[in-house]
């Protein structure tokens, strides 16, 4: 049996085992497990549920819990540290005020605990943190000043702000007060959960979260893995970890804003140094993927931060092909801005490993565009786009649905043989966040062409159908279609009809029974695409 393993449990584990704390990690969990045990949360935070993920667990053959921090009043964990310092501090530092720089959900915190215990909050928060975070601070009462691009940015204004009207400082991670009372998030974990447990995954940011948890865990159970996650353009603890010193980052990544932190704490790099066994890094697709299985499970739809820890499970479990095992996600917020689902909505099947993209040439002669289509066959084709641009060959754009990424390569190698030069976009980011919105434009080649959009249902097969209902003889000279998730997909199509066939063309028009209007006479068209 791996050290550290619990008994009783059947399926023996391929991961790294649980490491016991060494002599000053032992020190480290012991001192804060009694601030953990006393911390005061519960005057504005709840226990929140430790849920099942049914479905992902079902796909992974490992039992996932959720640790549902996102039901919060707040949305978020946050409140648990900030009131936990904040109802310790003297009365006359609450009746001066408090002050602290935020991404947003730490803000949110404060704010309602300065509610909580009548005290003036004032919250220098980063210009690029979300609207839905800023008002939610504005109508908690608090005191907002935007300030920086990143949360180090507004803690040097919310340090200067501090010397200038007195406030007491409430750091966001770098606390004894703070991380005890995000510890409580582990204390109800276990108390929830009593049986074997393998691992817990925790969202870095600064580290006030998973030097709570792992100082809990590891005095409590030191059997069970805690393992952070970070974003892979945001890895300053893992960095620091590494380094055996704390890095500053000269920059970070804003996609998972609550986790947006350049240099992490003092007093969370000592913990999580000596307490955390593993790190996992994620990339936005993956996260963008997590989003959508927790969304799949609980119909609750997290902002980035929050669904870190599921991403790295799926990950983790792939990596060290892991069955029958059970594991905690802490889902540890949910502020998302609406305006980001679309986003989320597209690249969750790229983290999914759901949707190939291709880049692919075919010549510009009768009858290629159609044996193209059907070499696609009945996959599902989520985005096509085309516009004539040369007289010899097409570049065509094209999107098709995968059930794993292996397949992406076999298809682009059964594209090649049948003689369609082909480039896998599949992992390209300039593909995925800019060209396919851009493919198009003018063209000296489309003076005679006729524009259409079509309407047809969202089916499977239903636009290859289309494509092999058009006349081989009548050239395609623009072509986009993106797959929207709803009842009707929607295409636009350039055809330059030979003359003489103009009555063929309407007759085609009326039998395909789909909705369709010319827009040949759209100013539109005359300024970008003719």
């Amino acid at each position: 049996m791996p050290a550290g393993k619990s008994p009783g449990k059947s399926s023996p584990s391929l991961a790294p085992p649980a490491r016991s704390p060494a002599a000053k990690g032992q020190r480290i969990a012991a001192s804060y497990l009694k601030r953990v045990l006393t911390a005061r949360v519960y005057d504005v935070a709840r226990e929140t549920p430790l849920e099942p993920a049914r479905n992902l667990s079902r796909r992974l053959g490992n039992q996932v819990l959720l640790k549902r921090e996102d039901q919060q009043p707040v949305f978020s964990f946050k409140l648990r540290g900030a009131y936990n310092k904040m109802v310790h501090l003297p009365a006359e530092a609450l009746a001066r005020g408090v002050i602290c720089a935020s991404a947003g959900n730490h803000a949110q915190g404060v704010a309602l605990s300065a509610k909580r215990l009548g005290c003036r909050a004032v919250i220098v928060m980063p210009v690029t943190t979300p609207r839905l975070k800023i008002d939610a601070v504005q109508a908690l009462g608090g005191e907002v000043v935007l300030h920086g691009d990143s949360y180090s940015d507004a803690y040097g204004r919310a340090v200067a702000l501090q010397a200038e009207a007195g406030l007491t400082f409430v750091h966001p991670f770098d606390d004894p007060d703070v991380i005890a009372g995000q510890g409580t998030v582990a204390m109800e974990i276990l108390r929830q959960h009593q049986g074997p447990l393998d691992a817990v995954f925790v969202a870095i940011g600064g580290g006030g979260l998973i030097s709570g948890v792992a100082a809990y865990i590891k005095a409590v159970r030191p059997e069970v893995r805690v393992i952070g996650v970070q974003t892979a353009d945001s890895d300053a603890m893992l960095q620091s970890v590494r380094k055996g010193r704390r890095v500053t980052l000269a920059d970070v990544g804003l996609f998972s804003d609550g986790t947006a932190v350049k240099l992490v704490g003092e007093e969370t790099f000592r913990v999580a140094r000596e307490l955390v066994d593993d790190y996992v890094v994620v990339d936005t697709d993956a996260v963008c993927a997590a989003i959508k299985d927790v969304f799949q499970d609980t119909r609750s739809v997290l902002e980035p931060a929050g669904a870190l820890g599921v991403a790295a499970i799926k990950q983790y479990v792939a990596r060290h092909k892991l069955k029958g095992q059970t594991m905690v996600a802490i889902t540890c917020g949910a502020n998302m801005n609406f305006d980001r689902l679309r986003f989320v909505a597209e690249r969750a099947e790229f983290g999914e490993q759901r949707e190939a993209l291709f880049a692919v040439t075919i010549p510009e002669e009768r009858g290629s565009f159609k044996r193209f289509c059907e070499l696609l066959g009945p996959r599902s084709v989520t985005e096509f786009n085309y516009r004539i641009s040369d007289a010899k060959v097409a570049h065509v754009f094209v999107g098709l649905g995968i059930q794993r990424r292996d397949e992406a390569e076999r298809i682009g190698r059964q594209l090649v043989k049948q003689g369609f030069a082909t480039v896998n976009l599949t992992d390209d980011e300039l593909a995925k966040e800019h060209v396919r919105h851009m493919v198009g434009g003018r063209s000296e080649l489309a003076r005679d062409e006729r524009l259409f959009r079509f309407q047809f249902p969202e089916r499977p097969g239903a636009l290859m159908r289309f494509l092999a209902a058009m006349h081989p003889g009548w050239n395609i000279s623009l072509f986009h279609y993106r797959n929207q998730g709803a009842d009707y997909g929607r295409i636009l199509v350039g055809i330059q009809v030979p003359a003489g066939d103009e009555a063929a063309f309407d007759h085609f028009l009326r039998s395909l029974a789909y909705p369709c209007t010319e827009e040949t006479r759209n100013p539109v068209v005359a300024l970008f695409l003719q």
